[in-house]
């Protein structure tokens, strides 16, 4: 089974994040062969053109743990009906300055939870698009969008609902093997 190195963002910066249990568990329930690390943002400033000359090594190191990876898998929520503004800076500073953008070619998946009835369904949308003009390859399908209730995923990243642990269990087996076909077609340079 091939191995791949994913890095994972998640779109909370709350101490309380449902999405941060929702990581917790899709690590637990992925396949042999997926090594994951946190690529955190909260430290980021807001991004501006006057940093592009002269990034914030905050930057640099953001950049250079996408760069790290096999992978991107984005486990956010949704604010307004889009993501958050914290995963959309996150996003700007990666593909800045021009020509420099560390998602292109880059295999990604969007996932997240929320207490209403959709999920983060519309913010999964959202996020997609801003993905494709930055050139990731995305998994488009199984889509998933889970509506998290008290209970469903422990603190420590347990699913307690059998078909909800099956399900997510199916979605990161269906990762790795686009993340495999994706990096056979364009292989790592």
């Amino acid at each position: 089974m091939s191995r791949f190195k994913v890095g994972y963002l998640i779109g909370s910066l709350s101490s309380q994040s449902i999405n941060r249990k929702l990581a917790k568990a899709l690590i637990r329930l992925a396949p042999e062969g997926m090594e994951f690390h946190e690529i955190a943002f909260r430290d980021l400033p807001l991004y501006s053109p006057d940093y592009d000359a002269d990034f914030p090594q905050v930057a640099l190191d953001f950049k250079a743990a996408i760069a790290a990876s096999d992978a991107v898998l984005f486990v956010t929520p949704e604010y307004n009906r889009s993501i958050p503004g914290g995963l959309k800076n996150a996003i700007d500073w990666a593909t800045r300055p021009y020509g420099t953008n560390s998602f292109a070619r880059k295999p990604s998946a969007v996932i997240g939870t929320s207490p209403g009835a959709i999920g983060t369904a519309i913010a999964q949308q959202s996020l997609r698009g801003v993905l494709g003009f930055c050139n990731s390859p995305q998994m488009t399908s199984p889509e998933a969008y889970i509506q998290f209730k008290p209970g469903l995923i422990t603190d420590d990243g347990e699913v307690t609902v059998p078909g909800t642990a099956d399900f997510l269990r199916n979605y990161m087996a269906e990762f790795h093997a686009f993340i495999g076909r994706v990096l056979t077609v364009l292989p790592r340079t």
